[in-house]
């Protein structure tokens, strides 16, 4: 059964513990006989607090008059609270980037008005921002700081609310035991003050961390309850997480009326609040629901209702499930050609992914690099002026001097000079090292971060896409047993297995292309083995390996990395463009120094061209051997073939 996408519920609270909230009928009596004094502004975010589970855009409009008088009377802290309420709804509607420039305003808001309680709270809002753009790392900085700033403070009205975010981030980063363990603290905290928003919230939340753990049962019973809190709050945004997490609940136990059930109520919630992408995992759920029936035709409109909001709201993960969900519809229709070239924009849409993730997480240590390396350049700068204006003070009180004590002070002058000369020749050398250092650290940062994401992804296709590949397969076959079908058919349903494995093999091998398993457990000889192996196995050309002083030799897993990363991608160049039919790999390893040698029988090349060559290969070539400060040897011409020649030295 394919997994949908957890819609996570997060709140954004603003009053103390135990704080009377009055009704809406109530709050909106009170609004024609305020003033424009500091509690209508306290009143009209009150009532937008009413409204933007329910009523969103009026919630904001309401939020939007608070802000204006807050400016108009100059009540800072009242504009502080406008980006706290605002950004919420912000939040649900999937507007992140717009919530970010609201919270990071509100941050340097409350930094210039010196408030240390509403800067908490901004730095928690801004951190939980990043968590659903993805960037874990951002997100655990400022959820630091808020957590220091109340400790500091002594607030513990706000420790449920931490342990809540914390909660949820140590899901992100499948960290399900631990969440469970703060999530149920923050959860005896939000009892004891009875919020019950606050109570349906962290149990969303632990319903999440308990269905990654297999406990279904346990999920459904904390689902089930705060579908029961939204109900009694009125709480449309809670009723309809509850209800998608029930559903997907329901989907791992089979129990397709009661999915059927929770993703129709589901859709309607998501409809009213003009959530999009809750109602696009709705509506894929329902086609998932339909086709079980084996009800292609419903399954197929409620499937590309799913893909055409996915492309109209710009939300391209939910765009390239309901493609994939598309697919498998189109297959139960026999539609060969549609459901192929649906997969294949399925797949084309994840690989965009992959590649943007990587890329922005590439740009993002470059921008660091880059700022980092700026502010060292600006402090040298100053330092070198400073001496500078140091040496002129000088010279004019020599000058002075001179007048009377000419030839002995000439003498000091000239032992000064030459004292300032080699100075500067040392800076200029320390200068030298320091930036080298520099890009030696920046190269490290960036190569890992490309290795820990390699890795993250490669388990993701193998754990998730290739667990649901194999689910289908054997949904497939078990279906084979009690189906009477015609010998034409048979022949189809037999070609559809095929492609099935085929897409489940080529899964697999883009998994281990990614991050090799065999180079973490068993090394790096054993990793270029099993390489070697598969390329040989294809027939293209004949590859010899030969390792020399490997055998039981443990290599630090950075450089095992990377010189897998260079052996790779000096083979696949041979492959695409040497046109060679035999080549030759060898590594050796002789104490620290490790020496490797990769020859081919191909066209050769030019050596101007390949040094200037501006491709990804080699340019990723170069990156690494520069982190590695090897030794390179480059022999070859057109049509003599190539060898290449590269030392290693190791710690």
């Amino acid at each position: 059964m394919k997994r949908l996408l957890f819609f996570l519920f997060l709140l954004f609270p603003l009053t103390i513990f135990g704080q009377q909230v009055l009704d809406l009928d109530s709050l909106l009596g009170l609004l024609p006989k305020a003033k424009e004094e500091i509690s209508t502004v306290e009143l009209y975010y009150q009532i937008g607090q009413q409204y933007e589970n329910s009523e969103p855009e009026l919630a904001k409009e309401y939020y939007r008059n608070g802000l204006n008088l807050s400016k108009k009377i100059g009540y800072r802290v009242g504009e502080i609270k406008f980006s706290h309420n605002y950004t919420y709804v912000l939040n649900v509607q999937g507007k992140f980037d717009s919530s970010l420039y609201y919270n990071l305003k509100a941050v340097e808001l409350a930094q210039e008005i010196k408030d240390s309680v509403q800067l908490g709270k901004t730095l928690l809002n801004t951190g939980s921002v990043y968590r659903y753009l993805s960037d874990y790392e951002t997100a655990a900085d400022y959820y630091q700081q808020g957590k220091l700033i109340f400790e500091k403070i002594g607030d513990n009205g706000m420790r449920g609310f931490i342990l809540n975010l914390l909660q949820v981030l140590y899901s992100d980063l499948k960290l399900h035991d631990r969440a469970i363990e703060v999530g149920l603290e923050a959860m005896e905290l939000y009892e004891i003050a009875g919020d019950q928003r606050m109570i349906g919230t962290v149990m969303n939340n632990l319903g999440l961390s308990y269905s990654k753990l297999g406990k279904t049962s346990e999920a459904i019973s904390l689902y089930q309850q705060a579908l029961q809190i939204g109900i009694e709050t009125k709480d449309l945004n809670m009723q309809g997480t509850a209800l998608l997490n029930l559903g997907d609940s329901y989907s791992q136990m089979n129990d397709y009326p009661n999915m059927e059930k929770t993703y129709i109520q589901a859709s309607d919630l998501f409809r009213q609040l003009e959530a999009k992408e809750g109602e696009i995992i709705a509506l894929r759920g329902l086609s998932i629901v339909q086709l079980y029936r084996k009800n292609p035709t419903s399954a197929l409109d409620l499937v590309k209702k799913s893909v055409d909001l996915a492309l109209e709201t710009e939300y391209p993960l939910e765009r390239q499930k309901s493609l994939l969900q598309l697919s498998n519809v189109y297959f139960a229709l026999q539609d060969i050609p549609r459901a192929r070239e649906a997969m294949k924009q399925s797949e084309l849409l994840g690989d965009r992914l992959i590649n943007e993730e990587i890329q922005g997480k590439t740009l993002e240590l470059e921008k660091k690099y880059e700022s980092e390396k700026q502010r060292n350049q600006i402090l040298q700068l100053e330092s070198q002026n400073a001496t500078q204006q140091a040496v002129n003070q000088k010279r004019q009180l020599t000058i002075w001097i001179l007048v009377i004590l000419a030839f002995s002070l000439s003498a000091i002058s000239l032992l000064i000079q030459r004292k300032n000369q080699h100075k500067q020749r040392l800076q200029l050398q320390r200068i030298k090292e320091l930036e080298t250092e520099k890009q030696l650290t920046a190269t490290e940062a960036v190569l890992k971060g490309e290795e820990q994401e390699r890795s993250r992804l490669a388990k993701d296709l193998h754990d998730g896409l290739g667990g649901m590949l194999s689910g289908i397969k054997f949904s497939f076959q078990t279906m084979k047993g009690n189906l009477i079908l015609t010998p034409e058919n048979a022949q189809l349903f037999e070609r559809s297995l095929d492609m099935l494995d085929t897409s489940i093999s080529e899964m697999r091998r883009v998994a281990h292309n990614l991050m090799p398993e065999n180079l973490i457990k068993f090394g790096l000889d054993s990793a270029l083995r099993d390489f070697f192996d598969d390329i040989n196995l294809s027939g293209v050309i004949q590859l010899r390996y030969i390792s020399i002083g490997l055998k039981d030799e443990q290599i630090d897993q950075t450089i095992a990395i990377s010189l897998y990363r260079i052996i790779q991608e000096l083979v696949n160049n041979i492959l695409k463009h040497a046109e060679a039919k035999q080549a030759l790999v060898q590594l050796t390893k002789n104490e620290n120094l490790i020496l490797l040698d990769v020859e081919d029988d191909g066209k050769g090349f030019e050596h101007s061209k390949m040094l200037l060559s501006t491709g990804i290969g080699w340019t990723n070539i170069k990156s690494r051997l520069e982190y590695l400060n090897a030794k390179v040897t480059l022999d070859s011409s057109p049509g003599k073939g190539s060898s290449i020649h590269i030392e290693v030295q190791i710690p």
